[in-house]
C-alpha cells in the first residue's frame, strides 16, 4: 500500500510540474499596466488588450488604469476643479503598480502610455521609486519634449518643453546626455510626421504659422530605443496594430503570432458608465471629463439588426448601476451589433451603438453625455467616434451618413469624431464606415433629449 501511495504521489507530482513547466511565467509573459493619455479612459486600451490576449498573454495579468480625473491642469502647481497633477498622476500610478505585483506575486511590471500617461511613467520611474519596480516602458506619442517649447508661454503646463517638469524629466542622467537610464528598458513610439502634438506648427493647438520649436521626434529619448511608425495618428502610436507589433517584440524579443484581434467565445462584457462634471467655481464654463461612476444610471442593451439598426426584440440586459459604476456582466451574442442606451438624471438618453465583439472585455466603459447648447435645435444628433485613433482624409476610407466625415480637414489627423445635426423629423437608419468597420444605428429626436453615438472599435 505505501509502494502505490508513493507511486501516485509521484505520478502527481510529474503531472503538476509537467504543467507549470507549459503555464505562462511571469518572467516570459509578466504583468502589464496600461496608462491612458489626457481625458482619456482604460476602455482605450479594449483592443490591445485583445491583442496580447489572442498572443496568449494571460488576461489577469494586463491591467489598464482609470485616472479618476484624466485631464491635465492648466498650470501644474495650481490646484484646478476636475484635473491632477502630475505628482497627483504619479502617485495613482504607484498605487496602482503595487496592487498588481501584490495581487499577481511578480517582482515587476512593464509600463505602457499613451500620450500623458508616458509622462506618469517617466516621473513614477525617475521620482517616485518605480526604477526597481518595472522592467520595461514602452511610451507611445508622449511628448517628451513638449507639445510646445516656447520660452514664456505657458511654461506652467506639464505639456510645455521648456517648463520644469518636462526640463527636469528629460536632464541628462549619465555622461553620455541620455535622458533615460536603466535598469528599466525604454522604448518610444511615434508617427514619422502624423502626430498632431509632435508638431513644428502650430496648427493643432490653436496657433497655426506659430513655430511651436518641437519636431516630429519630439517623442524621441537619447538613450530608448527610438521606433517611427509610418503614417501613424497619436493615438495609433500605442493602438494600432503596427504599435502592438512593436511593443510585443521590446518586451519578449520575438514576433507576435499575429496582430489581429482572435475571436473567442464565449463573450461576456462588462465595464464602467460615467458621466461629467461641471466646475464648482464656474458652472458655464461647460463639462469636463472624468472617470468617475455615475451611480443610479441606467442601461439597457438591445441587439440590433447590422442593416438598419432596429432593434431586434426587448432589451437582452438592463441594469441600474451602484456606487461602482460597474454595468454588467452581460453575456453577448459573437457577431451581434449591440446598441447601448444610458439614462440618467441631468443627462440625455444616450444611444451607443457598436458592431459587434469578438471578444470578452472588461473595459466596455461608456459615458453618459449632455445634449450641447449648439445641438439643441437639430431634429437629431450623431456623433461618430474613434476613440482609439484619428480620422485622416488622405489616408482612411470612411464615410458618414453617405457622405464625407463633416470637420475632417483634407490633410492630417487631428479629429477623432464628428457630428452630424439632421434637420429632417423622423427616425431612419444612419451608418459609418471606416477601413472595412461599419457600424449602423438609428436617428432618436434631440426634441425629446436623445442623443446618438457611433463608436468605432479600431
Amino acid at each position: 500500500m505505501t509502494s502505490r501511495r508513493s507511486l501516485f504521489a509521484v505520478l502527481a507530482s510529474s503531472l503538476l510540474l509537467a504543467a507549470c513547466a507549459t503555464a505562462p511565467s511571469l518572467e516570459s509573459q509578466p504583468p502589464i499596466v496600461f496608462v491612458h493619455g489626457n481625458g482619456d479612459s482604460a476602455s482605450i486600451w479594449q483592443s490591445t488588450v485583445w491583442r496580447f490576449e489572442s498572443n496568449g498573454w494571460p488576461r489577469d495579468r494586463l491591467h489598464a488604469i482609470d485616472l479618476p480625473y484624466p485631464l491635465a491642469r492648466d498650470e501644474d502647481g495650481k490646484a484646478q476643479p476636475g484635473r491632477t497633477s502630475t505628482a497627483e498622476h504619479m502617485a495613482y500610478l504607484k498605487a496602482e503598480v503595487d496592487t498588481v505585483l501584490q495581487a499577481t506575486g511578480a517582482r515587476q511590471v512593464v509600463l505602457v502610455g499613451n500620450s500623458r500617461g508616458g509622462n506618469a511613467i517617466r516621473n513614477y520611474i525617475y521620482n517616485g521609486g518605480g526604477a526597481s519596480r518595472a522592467s520595461h516602458a514602452i511610451l507611445g506619442g508622449t511628448p517628451n519634449h513638449g507639445v510646445w517649447a516656447i520660452k514664456g508661454f505657458r511654461e506652467a503646463n506639464e505639456f510645455s518643453g521648456t517648463g520644469p517638469f518636462l526640463t527636469g524629466l528629460n536632464a541628462p542622467k549619465n555622461a553620455a546626455g541620455d535622458e533615460v537610464t536603466g535598469p528599466v528598458k525604454w522604448l518610444t513610439l511615434r508617427s514619422d510626421n502624423n502626430d498632431k502634438f509632435a508638431q513644428p506648427d502650430g496648427l493643432w493647438i490653436g496657433a497655426k504659422g506659430t513655430a511651436t520649436n518641437v519636431t516630429f521626434d519630439g517623442p524621441a529619448l537619447k538613450g530608448a530605443t527610438n521606433t517611427v511608425l509610418p503614417r501613424v495618428d497619436h493615438r495609433e502610436t500605442s493602438f494600432s496594430p503596427a504599435a502592438f507589433d512593436a511593443t510585443y517584440r521590446f518586451i519578449t524579443g520575438k514576433a507576435p503570432q499575429t496582430t489581429a484581434v482572435q475571436p473567442a467565445a464565449p463573450v461576456v462584457l462588462n465595464g464602467k458608465i460615467t458621466g461629467l462634471g461641471l466646475s464648482p467655481t464656474d458652472p458655464a464654463s461647460g463639462n469636463y471629463t472624468n472617470n468617475l461612476p455615475l451611480p443610479g444610471a441606467q442601461l439597457a442593451v438591445y441587439a440590433t439588426d447590422a442593416a438598419t439598426g432596429a432593434r431586434i426584440g426587448n432589451a437582452v440586459h438592463t441594469k441600474t448601476v451602484g456606487s461602482d459604476g460597474i454595468w454588467g456582466p452581460f453575456a453577448a451574442q459573437a457577431g451581434t451589433p449591440y446598441e447601448f442606451v444610458i439614462t440618467a438624471p441631468g443627462y440625455a438618453t444616450t444611444h451607443i451603438y457598436r458592431s459587434p465583439f469578438g471578444r470578452s472585455s472588461q473595459l466596455i466603459h461608456m459615458r453618459a453625455d449632455r445634449l450641447a447648447e449648439a445641438d439643441k435645435t437639430a431634429k437629431s444628433s450623431v456623433t461618430l467616434n474613434r476613440p482609439r485613433g484619428y480620422f485622416d482624409a488622405a489616408r482612411d476610407k470612411m464615410s458618414f451618413d453617405g457622405k464625407a466625415l463633416p470637420g475632417v480637414p483634407p490633410a492630417g489627423a487631428g479629429v477623432s469624431s464628428a457630428k452630424i445635426n439632421l434637420a429632417v423629423d423622423g427616425v431612419r437608419p444612419i451608418s459609418a464606415e471606416f477601413n472595412g468597420e461599419k457600424i449602423t444605428g438609428r436617428t432618436w429626436p434631440v426634441a425629446e433629449n436623445h442623443l446618438v453615438v457611433l463608436e468605432l472599435t479600431y
